[in-house]
C-alpha cells in the first residue's frame, strides 16, 4: 500500500504548469535531469518553451560541486530569479544534485525563496516535495543518505530520440584526494546485467540506435558481485542486440582497465573505437598524492594496448593542472604523457580546492599565476596535437550518424553535422535528399580543424534508419501538442519502470 505522501501530485487542472531544468556538471547530471523532466511531465507539468530563461512555474537547478565556483554560480542564478519569483505568485524553485547534497543546511538560509532542496539519492521525490512546499507554504529540504531507487526505475524525458544514456552503476569506491563526488553520490552500486540489457533492448525498440553506458567509474562494474570481467561481458552482450548500432561508455578508471575490456572493445563490432580515460597527472609523485592507483607507465601501457588492438581509436582524457605540491618537473611529466599519448582531445582543468577533500588542506598550494601559466602551455600543446591527429583523417571515408544541434553554424553554411564512429564531430555538405538526425551518411573528409572535421564534397551515401524514423515521429508529436492541455489525474505509487535515455565527465574518474 502506498502512502499519500508518496503519490505523484496533481497540479492545477485549469491551466498547464510549465517547468525548466537547468543542468550543470557531468553526464551523470545530464542523465539525472532527463529523469527530473520525466518525473515532472509524469506529474502533469509541461516543458517551458526554449529560451524561457526562468519564466516557468517551476525552475529546477541540477547542480555540480566539483568546481570551486559552483557555489557562486548557483547563488548568483538564484539571486537573479528572486525578483521574478516575488512578482509571479505560485512560482517554485528547486535545487538538487551534488551541491544540494553538500550544502543541504545552507541553501535555504542563503536563498530563503527556494522551495525545495533534494539530493542525489532521492530525485524521485521532486514532484512530491514541490506539492508539499505548495500546500504547507514552507521550504522542503529532504536529503537521503543512500540511494532510494535506482534512477532507471523513474520516468524519463530523453533529450535525443536516437541516442540514450544507460546508467549501469551509481556512486564510486575511490578516494581521490581532490574529489568530493564519492561523499555526495555514495559507494558504488551496480545494476543487474539483465536489467541493463532489458533497458537497452527497450530503447532499441523505440528507435534508439546509439547508447552510452554510464557510471562514475564505469569499468569497475561488477565489484558488487566480485566479477572482474563483468564489464567486458556486458560490452559483448551489447553486441548481440539487433538494431543497436553504436555502443560507447564513460568514464573508465585506469586501475580497472583490464585486457579483457580491450579485447571486448576490439572484437564487438558495435562498440565504438573511442576511449575517454582520465589521466589527471603524468607525474607519479602527484598521482600518489591524488591517491590515484596507477602510475605513468601503467597509463601509457593501456594506451599502447588499446592502439595495438584498435589502431584508429580516438582517445581523450581529463587533466588537472596545479595540484598542491606540483613542481615544474611534475608538470613536465604531464606534458610528456600528453606528447606520448597523443590524445584526440583533453578536458583540462586548473586545480580547484573543494572543502571537505584532503587536497584542500594540503601544504604547497600552487599560486594562481603559476597554475595559469602551466595551464596555457598544456592547452597549447594539446591544441597542436589535436589538430595534427585530425589532419590524419583527411581523405578517409567515414560513416556519420547525423546529429541534432551540434553545428552552430549549420544554418549559415548549409551543412549538417554528425559523429564519426570514434566520436569526432564532422560538418558535411547538406545533400539534396532529406536527412534526419539518427540517419547515417557516408562522406569523405576534406579538411581538419583542431576540434572538428569537414566533408565539403557531395555525400556519398544516405541510409535512412529507424532512429531517424523515431526522431521524425517525436518531432511530429511535439508539433501536434496543443498550446494548453488539460492535465490528467496523478498516478498512484511508484511509476512503472521505463527505459532510460562521455563517463561521469566530472574529472574525478
Amino acid at each position: 500500500m502506498t502512502s499519500s505522501s508518496d503519490r505523484s501530485p496533481a497540479v492545477d487542472v485549469q491551466s498547464p504548469k510549465t517547468y525548466e531544468v537547468r543542468t550543470y556538471g557531468c553526464q551523470m547530471n545530464v542523465h539525472d535531469s532527463e529523469r527530473l523532466s520525466g518525473l515532472l511531465e509524469d506529474a502533469g507539468y509541461v516543458r517551458a518553451p526554449e529560451g524561457s530563461d526562468g519564466d516557468a512555474d517551476v525552475v529546477v537547478f541540477n547542480t555540480c560541486a566539483v568546481r570551486e565556483n559552483a557555489d557562486n554560480r548557483l547563488y548568483g542564478n538564484l539571486g537573479r530569479l528572486a525578483p521574478r519569483k516575488a512578482s509571479r505568485p505560485g512560482m517554485q524553485i528547486a535545487v538538487g544534485g551534488c551541491l544540494a547534497q553538500k550544502d543541504r543546511d545552507t541553501i535555504v538560509k542563503k536563498a530563503p525563496w527556494v522551495d525545495v532542496v533534494f539530493g542525489t539519492h532521492n530525485i524521485g521525490k521532486l514532484p512530491v516535495l514541490l506539492e508539499r512546499a505548495r500546500v504547507q507554504e514552507e521550504a522542503q529540504v529532504e536529503i537521503a543518505e543512500s540511494l532510494e531507487a535506482f534512477p532507471s526505475t523513474l520516468p524519463t524525458r530523453r533529450e535525443s530520440a536516437y541516442a540514450a544514456w544507460v546508467s549501469i552503476s551509481v556512486g564510486c569506491n575511490n578516494t581521490c584526494t581532490f574529489c568530493i563526488v564519492p561523499a555526495l553520490r555514495g559507494k558504488e552500486k551496480d545494476r543487474r546485467t539483465g536489467d541493463i540489457l532489458a533497458e537497452i533492448e527497450a530503447l532499441v525498440g523505440e528507435g534508439v540506435s546509439e547508447i552510452t553506458l554510464l557510471g562514475q567509474n564505469v569499468n569497475a562494474y561488477g565489484s558488487d558481485i566480485g566479477d572482474r570481467e563483468a564489464f567486458s561481458k556486458l560490452l559483448r552482450a551489447c553486441g548481440t542486440i539487433e538494431g543497436l548500432e553504436r555502443v560507447r561508455f564513460t568514464s573508465p578508471h585506469p586501475r580497472d582497465f583490464t585486457d579483457d575490456v580491450i579485447a571486448a572493445m576490439a572484437e564487438t563490432p558495435n562498440v565504438m573505437p573511442q576511449l575517454h580515460m582520465p589521466l589527471q597527472s603524468g607525474s607519479d609523485t602527484v598521482l600518489k598524492a591524488m591517491r590515484r592507483s596507477y602510475r605513468q607507465d601503467r597509463y601509457l601501457g593501456i594506451i599502447e594496448k588499446v592502439r595495438a588492438a584498435m589502431p584508429d581509436a580516438a582517445i581523450s582524457t581529463d587533466i588537472i593542472v596545479g595540484f598542491p605540491g606540483e613542481t615544474d618537473e611534475d608538470f613536465e611529466q604531464t606534458m610528456h604523457v600528453v606528447r606520448e599519448a597523443r590524445f584526440t582531445n583533453a578536458f583540462t582543468f586548473q586545480y580547484s580546492k573543494r572543502p571537505g577533500t584532503p587536497a584542500a588542506t594540503m601544504e604547497n598550494q600552487i599560486p594562481k599565476e603559476v597554475v595559469q601559466a602551466r595551464y596555457e602551455r598544456l592547452v597549447a600543446l594539446q591544441e597542436e596535437i589535436s589538430w595534427e591527429e585530425n589532419k590524419k583523417q583527411v581523405g578517409r571515408t567515414l560513416e556519420l550518424m547525423v546529429a541534432e544541434g551540434e553545428g552552430r553554424k549549420d544554418g549559415a553554411t548549409h551543412r549538417l553535422s554528425g559523429r564519426a564512429p570514434d566520436n569526432r564531430l564532422v560538418h558535411f555538405t547538406k545533400p539534396d535528399q532529406d536527412v534526419r538526425p539518427g540517419d547515417v551518411v557516408t562522406v569523405e573528409i576534406t579538411y581538419a580543424a583542431p576540434h572538428h572535421l569537414l566533408a565539403e564534397g557531395a555525400v556519398l551515401d544516405v541510409r535512412r534508419t529507424r532512429a531517424g524514423d523515431a526522431w521524425e515521429k517525436r518531432n511530429a508529436a511535439e508539433a501536434a501538442k496543443p498550446a494548453g492541455v488539460m492535465l490528467g489525474l496523478p498516478r498512484i505509487g511508484a511509476p512503472e519502470p521505463l527505459p532510460v535515455a562521455s563517463g561521469s565527465g566530472c574529472g574525478c574518474d
